[in-house]
This record gives C-alpha cells, structure tokens and sequence, in this order.
C-alpha cells in the first residue's frame, strides 16, 4: 500500500482551521476576551514549543505547567492514552465481531439477544464509571473496560447491519453451485458485509478515543485527560487547550490511518474507487 499525500486535500481541507485561528488571535490581540481564560493562538503554539524543549530549557521558576514536555511526562501520557485505546478497542472488537456474525446470521440468536442489546445500547460508558470504579477500583482496569463498552456497540451494530444486508441473489448463487454453509459464510457474508463491518470498527475506535479521555479524568494518573483535569485545578488554561489540540491531532492520526487501512482492504469494493 503506497501512500500518496493529496496536497491539494490537504490545502483545501487548511482553510478553514487558518481563517477560525486568524479571528481568534485578532479577537485576542484586541482584548475582547482575558487571556488567562483564554489564551491566544499563538500563546498555546509557544506553551507547546516549550514543552517540545530540550531539558534544559526548563525554568522551574516560569511554573509547573512547563514540566509536562520536557519532562517527558507528555510522551508517557500519550502513550498510555494510546495503549488504552488500542487495549480497549481490541477487547470490544473481539467480543462484538463473532456476537455480531451470529445474530446477523442466525434470526433465533438475534431474537434472542436483541432484546437485551437494545435496552444496554443506549446507556452510555459514561454511565458505569461508579460501577468500574466498585468492580476494578483505580488504574487501568476500569478505564480499559469503559473502553471495552465504547467500542463495542459500534462494532457489533454495524457487524449485524453488514451481515443482514448481504443480498440474498448471492446467498442463492452460492448454494446453487453447491457452496457450504462455512463456504459461503467465508467467500460470501463477510466480504460483502467487511464495508459495514469496518465502518463500525473505525467508529468503535473514534468512540474509544473520546471514552479514553474521559476515563483517564476519573480512574487513572496518568493519560491526557489526566493532565487536562488537573491543568484545570492549576488554572493553566494554555495547558488544557495544549492537551485537547494533542488529543485532536493524535485522532486525526488513527482516524486517517483506519481510512486509509480501509480503504486498502476495500480496494476491489466499487465505493472505493476514489479512495
């Protein structure tokens, strides 16, 4: 898989992010708004450049919040955030795919099961944080298993929704040449549900994200939502949005490469075409 960058895309997709950055720095620059609430463009460039610094360019005097990237801490918390997720997001995908194959092939599992799914469906992960919290206590446990929940509905909502949309001219071709059940299950359902299927999956890992965040403000020590909430007891508004703009850009990251994963593993499928 070649990757080409589409610098047009990408110039064109620039835009509007530069003219949203130019009226908040002018609204800034003009005072219309207090700068320790919040800080100019520019200010939060210069706190992130200086958390990129070389050790010895921390000046404890200038304040803790300077200790995050040149410290390190910044590195560890992204990877564990990052770990999370991928931990997280694996457990869901594992538990939802051959939960999702069964009932979208089987109408009495799906009668079966449905049911309970539907009324579990809406509540959000957010939800069994009190739980999480009584069942695994503190560390990475709980915010794994809210992760688990985030991921999973994606998946497996998607995963039936692919299986059951699977034309039945194909089912009948396939039994009429004198195909298996296993044969058909494997050269058939899953290659025309795989577009349903990882759509739902690069959903779960956008919804894993967002819980990661949340989860690490609640149950762990470390992780950006970590450092975001405790930013928030210090008042270091350059810090927070330091954070978010960290926890955008590394989504933006797995968001592309899930795309342009899909996008090679759909390259036959004619939706892909432009891909």
């Amino acid at each position: 898989m070649k990757f080409r960058p589409n610098w047009r895309g990408l110039a064109e997709a620039a835009v509007v992010p530069l003219v949203l950055l130019l009226i908040w720095q002018a609204i800034c620059a003009l005072g219309f708004v207090e700068p320790r609430k919040i800080p100019s463009p520019l200010a939060v460039i210069v706190k992130g450049v200086a958390y990129l610094a070389p050790e010895k360019a921390y000046d404890p005097a200038a304040g803790s919040w300077m200790a995050w990237l040149v410290s390190g801490e910044f590195w560890r918390d992204a990877a564990g955030t990052l770990w999370r997720v991928v931990a997280g997001f694996a457990f869901g995908s594992i538990l939802a795919l051959p939960l999702g194959l069964l009932m979208g092939t089987s109408a009495l599992a799906n009668r079966m099961l449905n049911p309970m799914l539907q009324v579990l469906r809406p509540i959000p992960p957010i939800a069994y944080i009190p739980l999480s919290m009584i069942w695994f206590g503190l560390g990475n446990p709980p915010a794994i298993f809210l992760i688990t929940l985030g991921a999973f509905f994606p998946v497996l909502i998607n995963t039936i929704t692919g299986v059951k949309s699977v034309d039945n001219i194909y089912l009948r071709a396939a039994r009429n040449l004198g195909a298996s059940d296993m044969t058909i299950f494997r050269r058939v359902i899953l290659p025309a549900a795989a577009p349903h299927i990882l759509s739902g999956m690069r959903v779960g890992i956008g919804t894993a994200f967002i819980v990661v965040i949340v989860a690490e403000m609640i149950a762990v020590n470390n992780g950006l939502g970590y450092r975001i909430l405790e930013a928030r007891e210090f008042f270091w508004t350059d810090k927070i949005m330091a954070g978010m703009l960290a926890i955008g850009l590394i989504g933006l990251a797995i968001d592309a490469a899930v795309e342009r994963f899909n996008a090679h593993l759909l390259r036959w499928h004619r939706g892909s075409e432009n891909s």
